[in-house]
Formats: C-alpha cells, structure tokens, sequence
C-alpha cells in the first residue's frame, strides 16, 4: 500500500473556477514548503501548463479513456514521484463532477478519477449570481453518488462576507465543512481564446499571474483543513507506472527534437519520459527562434499548440522550414498532432508552412471535440495495420484535403491523416493526424518512433555527439595496419598476402570495365559463394569488405547487450560504438604459447556475442564446438577473415546456422584490399535483414567478377597451396623468435603476435621502423600493451633479417615477460575500457549475471 495525501477539485459544471483554485492551492501550498504533483482529469492540455507553474514540476493528466482504468493509479503514484517525491497530489477535474464519456456513464469523470485513486473530493461551489441555491446544488452532488466522499467545499466568487456567511450557514448545518470563501478579484485572471485560457508558456505575465492566485488562495482558504482532507486518503494499492518496463531501449541514442516554445505548447509528460527510456536523447526547438534543426537530429516530434496565433512567425522562419521540409524528405521520423499537422501543410489561413504534406489549413467557427477510437489501416509510423485506440481531437481548424494518398487514422469508417514515406525507402516516416494520442496507454507508438529513429541516425550518421566514435581508454578502435605504414619501410604490418591480385585474376576484373555504364547485380556472387560453401543463395550476402557487414549487423541486429570477446580486430566494437549500442568487453588472458581461452564463462546477459576466429591479432583457433555452446540462445556473430589461411573444419559456415553470422574477407588472400570483397553466411532470416539495410548496388561489377572468379575450384586450389606454403614459413618465422628468446601467441593464421618484452617495457615499433620495418601496434588492441606487436608471415629471408633486427633490440639480460610455466591459466575478464595487458583474475566488478552489476 502506497501513502499519498490526495484530493480531487471538483465542481458541478464547467467554468465554476476548479482551474483557480486548484492552481491557486498548488502554488499556496509550495509556497509553505510543500511539494506538490498537479493533476488534469480528461485530455486538457491547456491547465496543466498552469498546473507545472505553480508546482515547479510537469503538469500531468489522468485519463481514462485514453489510457485506460488500470493505469490511472500507477499513472498517479509515477507522476507523484517524478522528479522527485511529492508530499501531496492535487487533481484537478473536468467539466461537471459526474460528467464524463457519452454514451459510457460517465466513464472518465471526475468522480470516475476519484473512484479510482480513492481520492477524498473538494467540491469548488460557484456562488455567482445564487447563494442557498447554490449550496443546495452542491449537497445534491454528494447524495448522487455514496462511491465518492465529497469532502468539503470552498466557495467561489462570493459578492461580499454576508453572501459568504449565508452560504457557510447552509453548508455547516448540512455537516459539509467549508475549507475557504474566496472573494472574486478581477485583477487576477488568465485570458482566454478559441480553445479555452490561453496557454500558461504563451504568456509572460503567467508566472506573475499564478502568483497572484496563489497569495489570494493563502489569504481565503484554510490550507491546513485542505492539508487534512489530503491526508485522509486511504493508502493506494498499486504501483507506479515506469516507463522503462513498457519500452526497450534502440541502438544509438537518436536525438529527437520536440518542437515548444510559445508556438507549440503541449505534449504529455509521459511522452517525453518513453522516449529517454526507448533511448532516445531529446532537445527541444523554438520554431520561433531556430533557424536550424540541432545537429545530428534523427527524430521530430511536433506537439499541440496554437500556429494559427503565431502563423505570421512561423512562415517568417524560413530557413527552419526549409530545414524540415529537406529532413523530412529524407526520411527524417516524423510525428505531428493537431498543430503540428498545420504547422506541416503548405499553408496555414495563407501563410506558407513546411510543405512536407500536401494540404493547407484554415481557422473556422466549428469546434471539433471529442475522443476518437481509432484504427490505422496500414502500417504507419506509429501503428501496425489493424491496431486501434482511443486518441482526442480538439480544433477549430479544418485541412484540406484531410486525408493523404495513406491515412494515419480512420474512425467512423473515414480514413484521416497522413502516412507517407517521402524518402521512397518502403517505411512510413511521416505521421500527421489531427488525433493526439496519450502515449502512456499506447507505448508501441513510443517504442516504432524510437526504432525508426535510430534506424535513420545509423543510416545517415545521426548520433549524439556524446556518443560519436572516440578512443576508448587511449585505444583508437579505427586504428589498422594500413596507419602503421611509411614510406621505404618493409610492410610487415598489413595482413594482405599478396601485393596485388595474379594475373589471371587481375585480367577477370578488368573484363568487367567495358560494362561499366550498367548496373551491378550481385546475385551471381551470391550464388558462386554460397555453391562453394555447400549453402542456399539465401544464406550469402556480398558486401564491400567485412568492414560493411559489421556496419550493417550494429545497425539492424545488435541486442541490448552486445558483448565483443578481446583482444580481436577493432572494427566490430568501432561500429557497434558508432550507432551508440552499448557495447561490453570480454577480455581473454593474452598468454604466449597457450591455447585459445575457453569461452565458457561468457556472462549470461549478453545477448549479443562477437569473437574472431582464428582471432586477429592472437592467432586463436577457436573450436567449433566450443563457440557454438557459447553462442547458445544469443546472436553469435564469428569473424572467419582468415578461416581460410587454417582449418576450415573449424568453421561454423553449415547448410543450418540458426541465429549465427559468419563474416569473410576476400582481401587478404587475393590482394584485393582496395576493390573492397567480402561476405557474409549466415541465417537466411537475418541476411535478409542485413540486405534490406544495405544501400542500392552496394557491391560493384569488378567486386563481384572477383568474387565469382575466387570461388572457383581452381581458385580455391591455389589458395590452398598459397596457405601451405605461408604454413611452412609460419613455422620458420616462430622458431626463429624462439631461439633469439621471443615468444609468440598464435599458430594458425597468417600472422603472429609476438612478445617483444625483452627489449623492455616500451613500444619497439619506432626502433623497428629506423631498422626498415613496419609492424602493428599491440597497444591498439584491448587486453593488449605496447610490448606486444603483429607481423604478417613473410618469406624466410625477411624472417630472418626481421628476427635480427629485434634481437639487436634485446636488453642485456632480460628474459621473456611471459607467464612461467605451469601457473594456472586465468579466466577471462569483464571490462567496459581497458587496456591493460595483464592477466588478470575476473573483476571484482563483475559479480552478477546482468549488465548492471558488472559495471
């Protein structure tokens, strides 16, 4: 049971001053020092604005219909929690007490709301114009209904202190206790319009206005009494609502602009707290000021308000107009309700607007009101086809026409709105509709604007830039071998085996050029590679290089917690970091000598895993068996780029590979790191997502020709023999270290890693480069320093001179820095940012099955 003093104002009709005293009560009592949550009954968005300046917190609105009974309670508790805990809740009501949906008895009333937090009842009593009539009216209310406790009154626009009295008289013989008089005062009020007051943000004297009201409510209104009723609320059974358990987290942290400002006024609350717990970063824009959209935008959410006021600025703004219109083309997510679908048309009564839908606008005599039940035909931003719910239209506006080439909404059996996708991607992207939907009752429309978000941020590079790749710990993940390089240094640094494609090859690519006028289709690449790994097409998708599928995985397949294995190749963590994804390290102990870690320990949580195999830059060869039981009920995602220089036995390339992904490169075999060749194998399910992520024509006419041609079986014949031969090499490179007192991790790629520790504590690549040798850094790897260096397989007469080289680097005396033999292997390690090269034990941090713990 949760304890909240709460009451509810009420009133027996409309305009009897519950917005005045409730506002006026929310401000009196944070002026003593109470913290106070302010509540609307109903879809109101104009008093909760008054509400969040009194209070000094968000407005809120408790809504039945449009959430639905069950949440209201949690809706209440969250609201009275956030963003810090209230000492009371203030509801305030709509229309008459009793007055709720046609139709439905009074579902979503006042009373309703009370019934339902268990809320005791203030009743507001408009005495103008009546006196006992008036108290009559009143005592009436509490008999009509014995589920609600109307609690006491306070009496309103009272003439004069005989009016008062007389009215008190009646109340206290009926046992109805009068918590205050307050006198009319014309010098405080709110001005109205169109739709009702005007909106608190839309007036500079709001905040002096509210003040005013709340010493007016101090000096009429016994607040103690008021204090007490709240108190006599029964403890509430239910807990808060919590906007992370209804939406998940997307990749990448989008920013969405939330259009505010005095133009656009209104959003719920809850809108905004979904959106930070489906991950987005949000920043609100000023149409009336910006004259640009804030960098990196990958989302736009344009709320209530009153254009048609502001319309002569808006279309000023046109360099903000300009800006939208050109997101918008792009694909940029965008949702608009009521005044942000004006603010979207062509015009607005005349005046140009963004254009983005083709239809203007006009303000009219009739008012539309009311809640709609609403169902979207088709898939649109915010709904699947077929789903339905209840949203709120209130306007005086009309558009022409009302309703695109797709609809966002239908209700009465008519379509209305607008569902488009502008950037042709075959996705709605536009939402535009005169419906506002409280998002708390309906999170999948939170959770589908978040995805799609973060689906246009990783496709155009839209993350925060909090976010943006940077070096982790002083490891730049984007350094590679090719950085290594000078001029007139022997490469030893770049894992391509051949300068450049044979002849036979080289001559297949260039047969291609005549053709080059026409598009490219891969499909023969994808039925060449997948007939030479024994799989279906569906299975094989080309890409430009390895480096583009682990893009394409960290856009559309990463989990909510990846985890990367390390030491291995930087660029799956690089990319999985440029969408934003939060991304863990696993890191194995770098042993020389030693077989591949297990990978058994591999925490639970992760539901994302990414190894190499054989790993760059240690050599490993991890057992099939071993990394299928450790990618057990997650995506395992498997870096083969150098499969083939080894045992193909190892592979997890097979006819089934449910949730698994294979990447290979073509490049380093062929010597065709420039024309950008690889692919990836996998489950047919997720290539196809992978493909449906890839640009138009991703692979050229000469990239595909090679791949044809390399997956020949004369091709692969001769790359047999070229890896036997690098075999044999391999092995007189690691005995040469050996006897000149270096060891070496790795014996089953075309590389090895070498601990240079007996040349002492630092990097001994600068000596090495002054002796004419280019070698890979160790320290760019996590789980590795700078004592560590990779050097690709040479001939045995660069081998050699390389080896003496190093040993000329030797200090006198020392040893090897590594393990001793027979000390117990250590586990691998848990570690966000590290780049310590020491064997460690599991980190006391990580102590749990959940990423939480572990950090």
């Amino acid at each position: 049971m949760v304890t909240l003093p709460r009451l509810v104002i009420a009133a027996a009709a409309s305009s009897a001053g519950k917005t005045t005293i409730a506002t006026g009560l929310m401000g009196a009592l944070r002026a003593r020092g109470r913290t106070v949550a302010g509540f609307k009954v109903g879809p109101d968005f104009i008093d909760p604005g008054y509400h969040a300046l009194a209070t000094g917190r968000p407005g809120r609105n408790l809504d039945a219909v449009l959430t639905s009974e069950e949440l209201v309670p949690g809706l209440l508790l969250h609201g009275a929690q956030v963003p810090e805990p209230a000492d009371l809740a203030i509801v305030e009501g709509v229309m008459g007490l009793f007055d709720g949906q046609l139709g439905r008895e009074g579902f979503g009333s006042t009373a309703h709301i009370a019934r339902l937090i268990a809320a005791p009842v203030v009743l507001v009593v408009d005495a103008a114009g009546s006196s006992r009539t008036a108290a009559a009216a009143a005592l009436g209310l509490r008999a009509f209904d014995d589920r609600i406790t109307i609690a006491g009154v306070i009496v309103n626009r009272v003439g004069s202190p005989r009016h008062a009295a007389e009215l008190s008289a009646v109340f206290e013989a009926a046992g109805l206790p009068v918590l205050g008089t307050v006198p009319r005062n014309a010098g405080i009020s709110a001005p109205s319009r169109h739709l009702g007051l005007v909106p608190a943000a839309e007036r500079l004297q709001s905040a002096a206005t509210v003040a005013a009201l709340a010493d007016h409510i101090a000096e009429h209104v016994d607040l103690d009494a008021v204090l007490q009723v709240a108190r006599t609320a029964p403890g509430l059974d239910a807990g808060a609502w919590d906007p992370t358990e209804v939406v998940r987290p997307v990749a990448g942290r989008p920013v969405v602009g939330l259009m505010a400002g005095r133009a656009f006024t209104f959003r719920y609350a809850e809108t905004e707290e979904l959106l930070r717990a489906a991950g987005c970063e949000l920043v609100e824009i000023d149409p009336l000021l910006a004259e640009s959209l804030p960098a990196g935008i990958s989302g736009l959410y344009i709320g209530g308000g009153f254009p048609e006021i502001h319309a002569v600025e808006l279309s000023r703004n046109a360099s903000l107009r300009s800006a939208i219109a050109e997101a918008i083309a792009d694909g940029l997510p965008t949702v608009a309700e009521c005044a942000g679908q004006l603010y979207l048309g062509e015009h607005l009564d005349g005046h140009p607007m963004v254009g983005a839908i083709p239809a203007t606008a006009r303000m009219t005599p009739r008012l539309s009101l009311g809640y709609r039940q609403a169902t979207a035909r088709e898939d649109t931003l915010l709904a699947a086809a077929g789903s339905t719910l209840t949203g709120h239209e209130f306007h005086r506006t009309t558009t022409s026409p009302a309703v695109g080439t797709a609809s966002a909404w239908s209700w009465a059996d008519q379509p209305e709105g607008f569902s488009a996708d502008p950037a042709g991607r075959g996705t709605p992207t536009l939402h535009s509709s005169y419906l506002h939907v409280h998002w708390a009752g309906n999170p999948g429309c939170a959770q589908r604007f978040a995805q799609a978000a973060a689906h246009f941020a990783s496709r155009t590079g839209g993350v925060h830039p909090m976010l943006r790749e940077r070096p982790a710990d002083g490891i730049d993940l984007h350094h590679h071998g090719d950085n290594d390089l000078a001029p007139g240094l022997v490469d030893l640094a770049v894992n391509v085996m051949l300068p450049g494609p044979p002849a036979w090859l080289a001559a297949r690519i260039a047969s291609t050029l005549a053709a080059l006028g026409s598009y490219p289709d891969a499909s023969a690449a994808r039925a060449a590679i997948a007939d030479a790994h024994g799989v279906p097409p569906g299975m094989v998708l080309p890409t430009a290089g390895a480096a583009e599928a682990f893009a394409l995985i960290a856009r559309t397949l990463t989990g909510s917690h990846p985890l990367v294995v390390h030491p291995q190749f930087t660029e799956p963590e690089a990319a999985l970091r440029a969408v934003g994804a939060p991304v863990q390290r696993w890191l194995l102990p770098v042993k020389p000598g030693s077989c591949p870690p297990s990978l058994a320990d591999l925490p639970a949580w992760a539901d994302a895993v990414f190894v190499g195999n054989p790993t760059n830059p240690t050599g490993w060869l991890h057992r099939r068996d071993d990394l299928l039981a450790a990618g057990t009920g997650r995506l395992l995602v498997v870096d083969e780029a150098f499969m083939d220089a080894t045992d193909e036995r190892e592979s997890l390339i097979g006819p089934v590979m449910p949730n698994r992904l294979v990447l290979r490169s073509l490049s380093k075999t062929w010597g065709l790191a420039g024309l950008r060749v690889g692919y990836v194998v996998g489950d047919p399910v997720l290539i196809a997502r992978l493909e449906q992520a890839q640009p138009p024509w991703p692979i050229s006419a000469p990239a595909i020709a090679a791949m044809v041609a390399t997956s020949s079986a004369d091709a692969l014949a001769e790359a047999a023999e070229l890896y036997r031969v690098l075999a044999s090499d391999r092995d007189h490179l690691v005995a040469a270290l050996a006897s000149a007192g270096f060891d070496t991790l790795g014996c089953a790629a075309p590389f090895v890693l070498i601990d240079t520790s007996p040349c002492g504590p630092a990097s001994v690549r600068a000596a090495l480069a002054d002796a004419g040798y280019a070698v890979r850094r160790g320290e760019s790897f996590p789980g590795l320093g700078p004592t560590w260096i990779r050097i690709k397989v040479p001939a045995p007469e660069i081998a050699d001179a390389f080896v003496a080289a190093l040993s000329a680097l030797r200090v006198p005396g020392a040893s090897s820095g590594s393990a001793t033999a027979g000390s117990p292997e250590p586990r691998g390690r848990f570690s966000r940012f590290t780049g310590s090269a020491e064997p460690e034990e599991p980190s006391p941090q990580f102590t749990g099955d959940r990423p939480e713990e572990a950090r």
